[in-house]
């Protein structure tokens, strides 16, 4: 790791390593010392700290299930999972591509019925291998999903169970469920992992295996950085000072984690999003991670950002290596990071867990929990038991109609905003905006090219006009790891909700709700969530035609900004 800090913080970061050098806090962090941050119940959640060595000892489970996937006649493998249990699948996937003579893996994480219909169509649940990933085995779109892909395999008369895998902690309710149903394979985490902390347990490690990932080489990498975390002097221990640089520049206002990645290995942000924002987003403190917004000059920035720049040393992108050179001429907080090949990713996996740990301890927090995302699904759940009951959900009337938009807040927001025209109203909400600020687009819309491409135009046209950080989620997904900061962090959010109707929706079997009611519930559980932490929070809702949509919507925020 390579540090260009301002000269005062660099002090600090120093005096932070002698004084966890001297006290022994490395070897209070590995002996479970729960001291070391708010003295609750952290010493029961750091169960990951030696998953890698145990992983090691179950060789043969993973060369057992990538035999299934490969002998089995898989074309595909598709994880049905949220959060922690679908977020480092994506990553091996994005990282490392399919592996000759075994099937493509893909990951459903997102209840937009155009979505699973994608995934549908990408996937022949007949030459499909599903794993179900779900730590509780009570969160709903994991239990969904299952009941959906379950009854197109053929359902138990047909043995869809034989194309099913299961990945749960012990005695859970998704275990009784693979058990009556015939699943092939159950495979379990540690009760004492959090979802996030969980990529080198089973629910990374398993769809990894059946992707035709060389796990064991993954889990080597991590143990080698495990023991180089073990390092009692904190200025050469990998993820200690890591961890010790955020929390420090964060407690300066460098709070905005921008992280820079090399093509290669740019979707370990994605990973990195949930572990940062959910881990440190509590009692009104964080560090915000902003993940692929594109690198851009250093006037475009304020002076919140931390910028983290992961290298990929076979292929390095020259166009990012003068940028971060820039940014460090201007002076602002650059931390390089190297990656030598793709299985290095399983030693950044632990790095990166050691660093957000130890930041919390610097910032004051409990790094293991997440009260703030139970919100969202109490509301979530609020709203779809009474569909259940009713047939519908509760009306709602928007503050604007406007050029085939709707607009809707509550009544708080809708006091303080503007406007008799899209573009005003638009304006109204981005003058909000302020020094040490963030920007969250949050799209309950399908995640795919076009959609991203449509929503990086417009976080980026509110990045360089308002100059802050710029963040952008797609619901669900989003709920399950940057949603706690936004609602449990420091009140510096202003955020723009994108919800549309759905141009077909799916039914889910044994429910009355349909997988866009899940999704509408999911997005109006949120709003009501940040309406409640005075959040300032618009909602913009699109029609069926989103293309249409999308870039009407684009076009009024470019003149609102102008």
């Amino acid at each position: 790791m390579k540090e260009s800090l301002p000269p005062q913080i660099a002090a600090e970061v120093q005096t932070a390593a002698e004084d966890w050098s001297r006290s022994g806090k490395v070897a209070r962090l590995w002996n479970r010392d729960k001291t070391l941050w708010t003295n609750a119940d952290e010493d029961k959640w750091l169960g990951w700290l030696d998953i890698a060595d145990r992983q090691l000892e179950q060789k043969s489970v993973f060369a057992a299930v990538a035999n299934q996937a490969r002998s089995g006649g898989y074309r595909d493998v598709v994880v049905l999972g949220m959060g922690g249990s679908s977020l480092c699948p994506e990553v091996l996937s994005m990282t490392f591509g399919q592996q000759e003579g075994f099937p493509k893996l893909h990951i459903l994480d997102s209840t937009d019925p155009a979505e699973v219909k994608a995934i549908e169509d990408l996937a022949d649940p007949k030459t499909t291998l599903y794993i179900v990933s779900s730590k509780s085995g009570s969160t709903l779109e994991p239990n969904i999903f299952k009941q959906y892909f379950f009854e197109k395999s053929g359902g138990v008369s047909g043995n869809a169970g034989s194309r099913f895998i299961a990945v749960t902690d012990p005695g859970s309710k998704m275990e009784q469920v693979a058990r009556s149903d015939g699943f092939s394979r159950i495979c379990y985490g540690v009760a004492s992992i959090g979802g996030r902390y969980s990529a080198l347990s089973d629910f990374g490690m398993i769809p990894g295996a059946a992707a035709g990932l060389d796990i064991p080489k993954l889990l080597d990498r991590a143990v080698t950085m495990s023991g180089q975390c073990r390092e009692p002097d904190a200025a050469k221990n990998p993820g200690v000072s890591l961890g010790l640089a955020l929390g420090t520049l964060a407690k300066h206002g460098h709070d905005k984690i921008t992280l820079i990645a090399s093509p290669a290995t740019f979707d370990l942000g994605a990973w990195l999003e949930q572990l940062i924002a959910e881990s440190t987003g509590k009692i009104g403190r964080a560090l915000i991670p902003v993940d692929r917004e594109p690198a851009g000059r250093p006037e475009d920035y304020g002076q919140d950002r931390t910028f983290v720049y992961i290298r990929f040393a076979p292929e390095v992108d020259t166009k990012q290596e003068d940028a971060v050179a820039q940014l460090e001429r201007a002076g602002h907080p650059v931390i390089r990071l190297e990656v030598s090949d793709r299985y290095e990713i399983g030693a950044e996996f632990f790095r990166w867990e050691i660093a957000v740990a130890v930041a919390g301890a610097v910032i004051g927090i409990n790094p293991f929990d997440q009260p703030d995302v139970e919100a969202s699904k109490i509301a979530t759940r609020k709203l779809t038991d009474g569909y259940e009951k009713t047939g519908k959900l509760p009306p709602e009337s928007p503050i604007l109609e406007a050029d085939g938009m709707k607009f809707f807040t509550d009544a708080r927001n809708a006091s303080q905003l503007q406007g008799k025209t899209a573009v005003e109203l638009l304006r109204s909400h981005f003058n909000r905006l302020g020094a040490g600020d963030y920007f969250a687009l949050l799209g309950f819309i399908q995640m795919n090219s076009d959609h991203e491409d449509a929503l990086r135009k417009m976080r980026l046209s509110v990045r360089d006009r308002k100059r802050v950080a710029t963040c952008l989620g797609f619901g669900p997904r989003f709920l399950h790891s940057t949603g706690q900061a936004y609602k449990g962090g420091p009140n510096s959010g202003v955020f723009l909700q994108v919800t549309c109707d759905d141009a077909e929706d799916l039914p889910i079997p044994g429910r009355k709700f349909t997988f866009g009611i899940v999704k509408a519930a999911q997005a109006r559980g949120d709003f009501d969530v940040l309406a409640e932490r005075q959040r300032r929070a618009l909602r913009v809702h699109l029609p069926a035609d989103l293309k249409t949509g999308l870039i009407t919507l684009g076009a009024a925020i470019t003149e609102a900004l102008s």
